[in-house]
């Protein structure tokens, strides 16, 4: 406790000597402030509890220069944090040895084709390879004997060794024609263009000369199309776990993937023997199930469920099942009982009737309790809950910031509780968090350019709407802040729709840098999105703009209405991706907006439900597919209200965007230019749903402050608070 408080005081003391020469040499935010502060991955503990492995990048305007590596820091406070690796090539996945002795991680070193699993001994000495497959290899854990590790690997159908999957892909190279040629759906996953590939599980005996196994090769699971891992951000990953034995590994994972147009599809728990074999679906449900973990002990599996339902969201729950572990486990067919191979008893909700959703979670060192990461209200929060069901209760009472990539290691009586924390007035920067809930800095990667910039924290307020909903908000404020004066207002709209803005650190859509050239910004989270309760979530159902929009529309006048330093007459409004939707509703709906930004964002129902790289969703949001007549595809469809088009804006898009294609800004662009609307068009050829690269990033701000400055001084009055009247 002592090493803890010396950390906080060394801290603060540093903080203190950062922003005593900085008091008057504060300065607005800059894109590099933004671009160039150092990103942190989730805190990874040792078994002890003693150490912490992070990886740490520090990006670049240009991506040869960008580097990434891993840093070990004491969770006690009691030394420096300290770089354990230095390469040119990044490092990610960092797992402990079961002994706390070694790290295994992924890199692409000098002489790798592809990403490699690397141990290095932190007694001493340089990282050794331990992988070499052709396909690559990511994500490993530790058996829990420490002899070997589990791996991910992308690997080609019917493959069942890597001279196999070498041959496929040399097949595929030399090849003369060049073509596509899909059977199922989906056939685009954000921004790449899917192959027959597949992701499998494999094991690496540490053994000299041990060859990798795949322990899902030749089985009728990865037979077919129908068999993927968790999609998401361009890449299949398969969420699993040692059994406790590590004779076994259980695994989620999807059979019914070629459904994907016309069904949810359905992730279910495997499991496989360490040797390989045909996996047996432990979960005969038609919920979906997230990553498993085991209790310290071994006796509980642990996993979140999503449970199959109508609606467009649903809540995370913690599942658990009592397990048991005998010498002669068998893996055969399917078993379809309500309790499968390996449970001694059906499943239980351990959260029961919590209204949040269930992030990352952690069993707790005594098997007790369970720490968990939740959405509630603008914020990520840590939560525990007993092992055996009840009501989670918060620890302490996060009032700033956000947590995020929780760890929980250490002895069975004082567990290490260590998470990333991050704010809007702060980039990420690692904690531990005590019995109380109180947070202790263990880094400070960015706290000097932090005390550098003149920004100030989310405001919060709360108003009621038309609907009688409860709405929260948050404001950020321009620098060189004076209340006694008049600013615009700039209306940002989050996507998802489920996700919410939250009091954090974000590069895409930095709140502080849009606010720069003096703006007062506005975050609402409106119905649909998450933290608030299933139901607020769910309610955007069969309401996907209009019901959203008009919430916003709100905010904005409670906002004038409460803060005197907002000028009414001023009004902008932006967003991407579902944000960019609501920014194409608002320009057919409302000219009370100078001007509009639009970014990702879908103009026409019916266009993005067939050209998306997801549908089904979709359509389940409207109520039928566009040819069964449902009256939204028109009602709350912006195309069909394109003659209200008046408001200047401006469109950008990702031109490998998969998840809102490109043809929808093409759609709007060529309407605006129809209705002659002051419009400007930029396409991003190398972006996906998301600009990435710096420089591009750096150049969609320049664009956003010319375009909005433009309108709010243009003499020409374009914005009004008149509503478009609904046809």
């Amino acid at each position: 406790m002592r090493s803890m408080r010396r950390t906080l005081a060394a801290v603060l003391a540093f903080s203190l000597l950062v922003a005593a020469p900085a008091l008057a040499q504060k300065r607005p935010i800059t894109h590099e402030d933004v671009w160039l502060s150092k990103r942190l991955a989730a805190p990874v503990l040792a078994p002890d509890g003693k150490w912490i492995a992070v990886q740490v990048t520090d990006p670049a305007y240009v991506d040869a220069d960008q580097g990434s590596d891993l840093w070990l820091i004491a969770s006690d406070g009691g030394a420096a944090p300290r770089r354990l690796t230095a390469t040119r090539g990044g490092e990610s996945g960092a797992a402990w040895s079961p002994d706390g002795r070694r790290l295994a991680f992924s890199a692409r070193r000098d002489g790798d084709d592809a990403a490699q699993i690397y141990v290095i001994d932190l007694g001493g000495g340089e990282a050794q390879r331990v992988t070499n497959l052709s396909t690559g290899a990511r994500a490993p854990q530790w058996r829990p004997d420490g002899k070997a590790v589990l791996f991910l690997s992308d690997v080609y159908p019917g493959a069942r060794t890597d001279e196999d999957n070498k041959k496929t892909a040399a097949d595929k190279r030399t090849r003369k024609w060049n073509a596509r040629v899909y059977d199922s759906f989906p056939i685009r996953d954000w921004d790449r263009w899917l192959d027959d590939r597949r992701p499998s599980l494999f094991v690496q005996e540490l053994s000299p000369g041990a060859a990798a196994r795949d322990l899902l090769a030749g089985s009728q699971l990865v037979a077919g199309m129908s068999f993927a891992g968790q999609s998401g951000s361009g890449s299949d990953t398969i969420a699993a776990a040692w059994t406790p034995d590590g004779r076994s590994v259980i695994f989620a994972a999807t059979a019914n993937r070629n459904e994907a147009a016309f069904a949810e599809t359905v992730q279910s728990l495997w499991i496989v023997p360490a040797s390989g074999g045909e996996p047996q679906r432990m979960t005969a449900d038609a919920d979906s199930y997230g990553r498993p973990a085991f209790s310290a002990d071994g006796k509980v599996l642990f996993a979140p469920v999503e449970p199959a339902t109508n609606k467009v969201y649903n809540m995370n729950r913690l599942a658990r099942w009592d397990w048991v572990s005998a010498p002669d486990l068998k893996v055969g067919p399917t078993q379809v009982g309500p309790t499968p191979v390996g449970f001694a008893a059906a499943r239980t909700i351990v959260t029961g009737g919590w209204d949040r959703s269930v992030g990352a979670f952690v069993p707790s060192p005594d098997g007790r309790s369970v720490y968990i990461l939740a959405e509630d209200q603008g914020r990520q929060k840590v939560f525990i809950v007993p092992a055996t069901g009840g009501s989670p209760k918060e620890l302490g009472a996060l009032t700033s910031g956000t947590y995020s990539g929780l760890d929980v290691r250490g002895p069975a009586g004082a567990p290490v509780v260590v998470a990333g924390w991050d704010s809007a007035v702060h980039p990420p920067e690692i904690v531990r968090l005590d019995a109380s809930g109180a947070a202790t800095p263990l880094t400070t990667f960015n706290a000097a350019r932090a005390q550098q910039i003149d920004w100030q924290p989310l405001q919060e307020f709360w108003f009621d709407s038309s609907r009688g909903k409860k709405i929260q908000n948050f404001i950020a404020l321009p620098p060189n802040f004076d209340a006694s004066k008049k600013y615009p207002l700039f209306v940002l709209m989050h996507g998802g729709p489920h996700g919410m803005w939250i009091d954090q650190f974000v590069i895409r859509w930095n709140y502080h840098l849009l606010a720069q050239p003096g703006y007062v910004v506005l975050m609402t989270n409106y119905t649909g999105s998450t933290g608030f309760g299933e139901t607020f979530a769910q309610e955007i159902q069969f309401d996907p703009l209009e019901g959203p929009g008009n919430e916003i529309n709100e905010a904005a006048d409670a906002a004038i209405k409460r803060f005197a330093f907002i000028d009414g007459t001023r009004q902008v409004a932006g967003g991407a991706s579902y944000g960019g939707h609501l920014a194409n509703w608002m320009a057919v709906t409302t000219t009370r907006y100078k001007a509009l930004v639009s970014h990702a964002g879908l103009f026409d129902l019916a266009q993005q439900w067939g050209t998306s790289d997801t549908i089904y969703g979709r359509e389940r949001n409207v109520g039928g597919p566009p040819w069964e007549g449902a009256a939204l595809w028109t009602k709350q469809n912006p195309l069909s209200r394109a003659g209200n088009l008046k408001t200047p804006m401006l469109v950008t898009v990702g031109e490998r965007d998969y998840r809102v294609p490109m043809n929808n800004a093409l759609q709007l662009w060529s309407a605006l230019q129809r209705m002659k609307v002051p419009s400007r068009l930029i396409v991003f050829p190398e972006e996906n749903h998301w600009i990435l690269r710096g420089e591009n990033s750096r150049f969609f701000y320049a664009e956003i402050h010319s375009w909005v400055k433009r309108w709010l001084t243009a003499t020409v009055p374009h914005g009004s608070t008149r509503q478009i009247p609904t046809p």
